[in-house]
């Protein structure tokens, strides 16, 4: 069987952009994970945001669910109660739209691992029964 792991925004920065700080690290956990990773829209869009100077990188993120890199889950509007109820939960950590989807989609698709550096964030929130997320 293979793992399912969610990947985060922080990770996928760091994997395409050589001289992030977090470039090395990210690649060495690579070798540790068998794709595709993980992810949704919101994810994508805020990696997008922090390429936005690099076209090639957007094009390379894209292109990363055709490789087999990456796998899109869909969220459909019944999403938007669970994410704004999760936000309200949590708001004095001011979570992002991508991190509330991630757990979101951690709790619909019984997921237990997520590749982030966010690690202040997610080693908070909780999933159903007080379940915790394996940060790699």
């Amino acid at each position: 069987m293979r793992s399912r792991i969610l990947v985060d925004t922080g990770p996928l920065v760091a994997i395409i952009r050589e001289n992030d700080s977090f470039h090395e690290v990210c690649r060495e956990r690579l070798q540790e994970i068998q794709a595709p990773l993980l992810t949704c829209w919101p994810v994508i869009t805020e990696a997008a945001w922090f390429l936005r100077d690099d076209p090639v990188a957007i094009q390379e993120l894209l292109l990363s669910f055709n490789t087999g890199f990456l796998e899109f889950l869909p969220m459909d509007e019944t999403a938007i109660s669970w994410i704004a109820a999760f936000c309200r939960k949590y708001r004095k950590l001011s979570p992002q739209l991508a991190d509330a989807s991630l757990v979101y989609l951690a709790e619909r698709e019984n997921l237990d691992t997520i590749f982030t550096l966010d690690r202040r964030d997610f080693s908070v929130y909780r999933l159903a029964g007080g379940r915790t997320l394996q940060i790699l």
